[in-house]
């Protein structure tokens, strides 16, 4: 029960959590390649929720171990629980906090329950299982029953508190889950790739299994396929992205309609998406401009948000601005970054005249964002602020989603239609390496600070508004590939590489 490693044998909450997530991820913990392991800013947002949390839950800091424990501690962190499952396999798990309850254990007239913090707002079988381990195995260390367990959220501006019953149902998950996980851990090779991989951003083995989806052909490698789509694919004999290139488009339509007519009307479009990313090339879906707006403005306002999801809290709006000279050349030269942060304890109403200053600042120009986020929140604030129907009217004109564009106009060659991937085909590249908005959230929660040390890290905060700034040039990377496309020939064409 010290801080002894795990046994190279022993099921742990670790292992169950990943399995959970994915079958795969959990064989490549365990026998996976350690320098194919890339570090993601997913784990230290947990990290950070949880000491959050626990900081509103605790009246006093924890104590440490299984002394604690003997000492009547009203919570304990760093106790390593080890023992066996229901067919005597090896069990470990590590609480990340031991609450001291009501009851009989072996250190006397009280109990301990174990306490889990959750991201998000939905309580999953991620949180509950690898919970329910940690239970068990302290009820065989205890020597006493747990009648429950305990999930907070809200990362402490909200503290939620969730009790979980140890119920014979959920006991007999957990039997099931950790009987599943050992088969998983004794096969030679890992588990196939996940059908559903939009998780797979948050993942430290997303790189080594992005490449074999890659070399495999998987259907998950084609943009619009996701886990429920694969499986009708794979039913009607669509294996992979060849297949489905070489499919006939109508006949897959007919085939795909007993699953419910959008399907069908999707399939053509699937096929020829699977086409242009075997092929290698871009085909042009309309003949008309893709951003008009661009041709004669005098420049162009670059945006991008930062935000914190599970606060909803857009935390930082970035504006690139790039001018245009008489000629109509673009200065990139001359573009400037103008970070406008959006702190809590200030009213909205502040953070709302500055942007409204920047953007009457540069009225004639169109404003430029990638998804609809950037839209959709400015839109919204600018109700709450009474905006007039006319100038809403006018914002919403001015605002240019460039991603939308893209999908409207152009089928290209990549299995994603974000910014990181399209902008990155065009050859942009951001300085600084593995940025991503988990990241750049972590930043603002290091910046943030807590107590004594709030807003104190600067340097985080440079981070953030240089990755911002990045996200907006990158924008400008796809928009200016498509003004240049809109005076092109109106053709299909091979792929382009490199800068624009």
């Amino acid at each position: 029960m010290g801080d002894t490693p795990p046994a190279d044998n022993a099921l742990t909450d670790r292992l169950l959590r990943s399995w959970l997530r994915c079958r795969r991820k959990a064989w490549l913990d365990r026998h996976g390649d350690a320098a194919d392991r890339f570090w993601t800013a997913h784990r230290n947002l947990q990290l950070d929720d949880q000491q959050r949390c626990f900081a509103a839950l605790l009246r006093q800091p924890p104590g440490r171990g299984e002394a604690s424990c003997r000492n009547g501690a009203e919570s304990v962190v760093g106790l390593r629980l080890k023992g066996t499952g229901p067919s005597g396999e090896p069990l470990e798990a590590h609480p990340p906090l031991l609450r001291r309850v009501k009851g009989q254990s072996r250190w006397g007239a009280f109990a301990y329950q174990p306490v889990i913090a959750r991201q998000g707002r939905r309580l999953t079988r991620e949180h509950q299982l690898p919970l329910a381990l940690m239970g068990h195995l302290l009820e065989q260390v205890q020597d006493s029953p747990v009648q429950d367990l305990l999930v907070l959220g809200g990362s402490g501006r909200r503290l939620e508190r969730d009790r979980v019953g140890l119920s014979s149902g959920l006991r007999r998950q957990l039997s099931e889950a950790l009987r599943k996980l050992g088969q998983d851990l004794q096969r030679s090779q890992p588990p196939a790739l996940a059908a559903d991989r939009r998780k797979c951003s948050l993942c430290s083995w997303r790189v080594s299994c992005n490449a074999v989806a890659a070399s495999e052909g998987h259907l998950s490698e084609v943009s619009g396929i996701g886990a429920r789509r694969r499986e009708m694919l794979m039913e009607i004999g669509i294996r992979g992205l060849e297949d489905l290139a070489a499919a006939e488009p109508d006949r897959l339509a007919a085939q795909m309609e007993r699953f419910g007519d959008q399907h069908g009307v999707v399939a053509r479009t699937l096929v020829a998406q699977a086409r242009v990313q075997r092929d290698g090339r871009v085909e042009r879906l309309l003949r008309s401009p893709a951003v008009p707006e661009l041709e004669t403005a005098p420049g162009v306002l670059l945006y991008d948000i930062e935000s914190d999801p599970d606060a909803r809290h857009d935390f930082l709006h970035g504006f690139v601005c790039l001018p245009r000279d008489s000629s109509g050349a673009w200065l990139p030269h001359a573009a400037k970054y103008h970070p406008v942060l959006m702190l809590q304890d200030h009213p909205e109403e502040r953070s709302w005249r500055r942007l409204t200053c920047l953007l009457d600042r540069f009225a004639s120009w169109p404003v430029l964002h990638y998804g609809e986020t950037e839209s959709l929140a400015l839109r919204r604030m600018a109700q709450r602020q009474g905006v007039s129907d006319a100038d809403l009217t006018d914002l919403r004109q001015r605002l240019v989603d460039v991603h939308a564009r893209v999908r409207s106009h152009w089928r290209l060659p990549l299995n994603s239609y974000g910014l990181k991937s399209v902008a990155a085909w065009r050859g942009f590249r951001w300085g600084q390496a593995g940025a991503d908005g988990a990241r750049a959230l972590l930043w603002w929660r290091q910046w943030q600070g807590e107590g004594e040390r709030r807003r104190g890290n600067s340097h985080a905060l440079d981070r953030i508004f240089l990755y911002n700034r990045d996200d907006c040039l990158a924008t400008w990377a796809v928009a200016e590939w498509l003004l240049k496309r809109d005076g092109a020939p109106d053709q299909e064409e091979p792929a382009e590489t490199g800068g624009s």
